[in-house]
């Protein structure tokens, strides 16, 4: 296996269903602009709540994908 370099972004989802759709939504969102996406770790989950309802969930995600830079 050769040596590789990855980058990690940070992102933040949103979905008015659950965590876990608002993490899909910024992974499948990332998937459509960079390539070789590896891994996607949850760093934080909390809610926007308006006239005391909860009425969106956001998840923050870091998400590694291949680096790919010219030398």
């Amino acid at each position: 296996m050769s040596d590789s370099v990855y980058k990690v972004v940070e992102l933040v989802g949103t979905s008015t269903e659950s965590w876990e759709k608002a993490a899909a939504a910024a992974v499948n969102r990332a998937g459509e602009t960079l390539r070789e996406l590896r891994v996607a770790e949850v760093v934080e989950q909390d809610m926007i709540i308006e006239g005391g309802k909860v009425t969106a969930y956001r998840t923050k995600v870091k998400v590694s994908f291949k680096f790919e830079g010219g030398a």
